[in-house]
């Protein structure tokens, strides 16, 4: 089944930058000063253990991202191990929610560092703007992601140089007698004791490395994804491990500094000693550079997430859709905003203890689904494999556990809240969805109706035949003949000894096309002044019908009329109309939509979609574009065409092809489509002027139903006046303008 995918743009240093950087400000400022409060000069031992454990992790991912290349990271390869369910929706959603609260955390933290130079800053409001300035990045497209985070990254890498260098040559700074007091790490002569206070640091500190997981659940925007997705992994990861343990080695190595009593501004504390004055700004400005290169990281991952989980089918769908850009727009609104709840609502330090056991559920799951897929495809192509499988994905789930176990009870304990929130919500959609199925076929049928008006003067067989398709496709839906008759009572009580006469006549020139399809058909007769005030009337009586499909007129005498009565009921905003240029109507077994993006383009890939569906006909959906656009935007272009199907039907049918055209003329590239493949039919949404002086659906619909040698059936989908004229100030010539793009 084809999906929506986005565009592979991130090169190797931008990538590389968004698992380091995003890392780096993820908590070196907070956590040196409290792990050394809880292990003393034991931190630096902690941090070397939990760098080289990450390292495990690191080379499953890598094998991982490089195997199943797509967002979403650990939701996938879980999906892949044990299929799409609940366990892979728990995942997914686990580290969606863990990315989001994280992106409200940094947020927050980068206005109390502000706050740091400016006192008298609103906490909650720079904090919101923070959410809002990287919200707006991420739309304007993943490269500006990128770029931001090459910037603030070698800002942030600058800065820690600074620190390290200073902190081991200058004056006042690093000595070994600070760093090792007794002369050994530990204080106490009690190995179990020294043991724990090790894996007690460990579980503390282990979040602040996974900043690689970004990188795997980036993939599917990444260039060249077999060759840098493990080499940004690990050389993220490589940068991080020597950063953080010299950053520790300097802190604890500095004399005269408390850092337990100082564990908020440990950096702070020992750069005023061998730095003073600039130096302790330099720090200040990396605390806010550094929360924002975790705003930046932890909203793409956020976004990415919620993304697959549209894809997927969990969430909701319209956080699936993309943007001409291909940026998942919908996902990335939805995690601004949510972020922006949780900073307004004062949640942030509530909230915050689900990040990092969320975080390590994740990765244990990870870790899990390695093992399983190694056994469940053993023969897949994996550009990258593990070294020592399987006891390198082994470690990594140990590594996870023991974590898990030394985390603190308040994170595990609200881990498992949110898991039971996310589950009950798991198992109600699937109950919705079942009850809503059951609901759909208990429906009696004829309950939507295909309005066929009929129109004495005019051969209606191949109209008839294009409605008992339709009408076939869905199992709840009949078609209607309407006859409408004068309204004067003369006149009509002359017409009504003709009613009974008339049903017979039209149920036997068309019933065959019914018996055909086996669906239901009758004729009406109404009364109206007008045909179509005889229409109108008929919607309005029961809105249970979907499409009014008419003929029109090969007699151009009879142009201006079938024109004023098409205006009068697209201008009611009641119901979609087809009209079809009849040129003779064969089994349709090849019909052609052009794309161009408007509003009744929509429809028109609904119905080519509802005729092709029961006998698997061929259905091309054709997009046209400049003879001289590059091969970026050919490749945008084409994604556009997919995401344009996709969003109308939910995925790409096997019978569905998609096609883009160079050429600088949008009506002779679907012209010459239709002549070179044979089409039966076109289906193409109309144009929005009804001027008099212009074609009844615009120049585009006119001059490709008068060039094609098939049949054309223009769409118009029902709209209220007023909407009508909102879109058109929005978009004037909308359709016009795309196909011509």
């Amino acid at each position: 089944m084809a999906k929506r995918t986005l565009k592979r743009q991130l090169n190797l240093l931008q990538v590389t930058m968004l698992g380091t950087a995003g890392t780096l400000g993820s908590g070196i400022f907070v956590l040196t000063g409290v792990a050394a409060g809880i292990a003393g000069s034991a931190t630096v031992l902690a941090v070397i253990i939990a760098g080289l454990l990450s390292i495990s992790i690191a080379l499953n991912y890598c094998e991982l991202a490089t195997t199943y290349p797509e967002t979403g990271g650990a939701m996938t390869y879980v999906r892949e191990a044990w299929g799409k369910g609940w366990l892979s929706f728990i995942v997914g959603s686990m580290d969606c929610i863990s990315s989001t609260f994280y992106t409200a955390l940094s947020a927050v933290g980068f206005a109390y560092s502000l706050s740091v130079f400016f006192p008298s800053v609103n906490i909650t409001l720079v904090a919101v703007a923070a959410i809002a300035v990287f919200t707006t990045l991420n739309i304007l497209g993943v490269t500006k992601v990128g770029n931001a985070q090459i910037v603030m990254g070698g800002i942030l890498i600058f800065t820690f140089a600074v620190y390290i260098i200073s902190g081991f040559v200058m004056p006042n700074g690093f000595t070994p007698a600070s760093l090792l007091p007794n002369g050994s790490f530990f204080q106490s002569k009690d190995a179990f004791n020294n043991i724990f206070v090790i894996m007690r640091t460990i579980a503390l500190i282990y979040a602040a490395y996974v900043g690689f997981e970004i990188i795997a659940d980036d993939a599917e925007e990444v260039k060249n994804p077999t060759k840098n997705i493990p080499t940004a992994i690990m050389l993220s990861l490589g940068i991080i491990i020597v950063i953080y343990t010299l950053i520790v080695v300097v802190a604890l190595g500095t004399p005269g500094v408390d850092l337990a009593a100082n564990e908020a501004t440990a950096l702070s504390a020992t750069i005023a000693k061998f730095l003073p004055g600039w130096g302790v700004v330099l720090i200040g400005i990396a605390g806010m550079i550094g929360a924002l290169t975790s705003i930046n990281s932890s909203m793409l991952s956020a976004t990415r997430e919620s993304f697959t989980l549209s894809r997927d089918g969990s969430w909701p769908t319209i956080l699936s859709r993309l943007s001409k850009s291909r940026v998942p727009v919908y996902a990335i609104l939805m995690i601004g905003v949510v972020s922006i709840l949780i900073t307004l609502f004062k949640a942030v330090d509530f909230l915050s203890y689900i990040t990092s056991a969320g975080y390590l559920f994740v990765l244990l799951l990870s870790n899990m689904a390695m093992i399983k897929l190694r056994s469940k495809y053993p023969f897949i192509h994996r550009p990258f494999k593990v070294p020592l499988f399987p006891l390198t994905p082994i470690v990594a789930s140990i590594t996870c556990l023991i974590v898990i176990l030394f985390s603190h009870w308040d994170a595990l304990v609200f881990t498992a809240i949110i898991l039971l929130a996310f589950t009950i919500y798991y198992y109600v959609l699937v109950g919705l969805e079942a009850w809503r199925l059951e609901h759909k076929r208990s429906l009696s049928p004829g309950r939507y109706r295909v309005l066929v008006p009929y129109q004495p003067s005019r051969h209606l067989e191949g109209l008839v035949q294009i409605g008992a398709m339709l009408a076939e496709s869905k199992n709840d839906m009949h078609m209607c003949i309407l006859r409408v008759i004068a309204a004067e009572p003369e006149a009509a009580n002359r017409q009504l000894e003709r009613v009974q006469t008339s049903h017979q006549y039209i149920l036997e020139k068309f019933v065959h096309y019914a018996v055909e399809r086996n669906v239901p058909m009758y004729s009406k007769t109404v009364i109206g002044e007008t045909l179509a005030e005889g229409v109108i009337d008929e919607v309005k009586m029961d809105n249970n019908v979907r499409l009014v499909l008419f003929k029109y007129p090969s007699n151009s005498d009879d142009t201006p009329e079938f024109r004023e009565t098409i205006n009068k009921v697209v201008k009611s905003g009641l119901v979609n109309i087809g009209v079809l240029y009849d040129k003779g109507v064969g089994r349709m077994e090849n019909i052609l939509v052009p794309v161009g993006g408007g509003y009744h383009c929509k429809l028109a890939i609904q119905i080519a979609n509802d005729l092709t569906l029961l006998e698997n006909n061929n259905v091309d959906y054709l997009r046209v574009v400049g003879e001289d656009v590059d091969e970026e935007v050919y490749d945008d272009q084409m994604a556009f065409l997919q995401e344009v199907v996709m969003t109308e039907l939910g995925t790409i049918p096997g019978n569905a092809g998609l096609k883009l055209v160079r050429s600088h003329s949008a009506i002779e590239a679907i012209s010459n489509a239709a002549a070179e493949c044979d089409y039966d039919l076109i289906i193409i949404g109309s144009f929005e002027d009804t001027n008099e002086d212009k074609p009844l659906f615009g120049d585009i619909v006119e001059a490709v139903r008068t060039k094609a040698s098939c049949s054309t059936l223009v769409i118009r989908q029902h709209e209220s006046p007023a909407s009508s004229w909102l879109r058109r100030q929005l978009r004037p010539n909308s359709q016009e303008k795309t196909l011509e793009e």
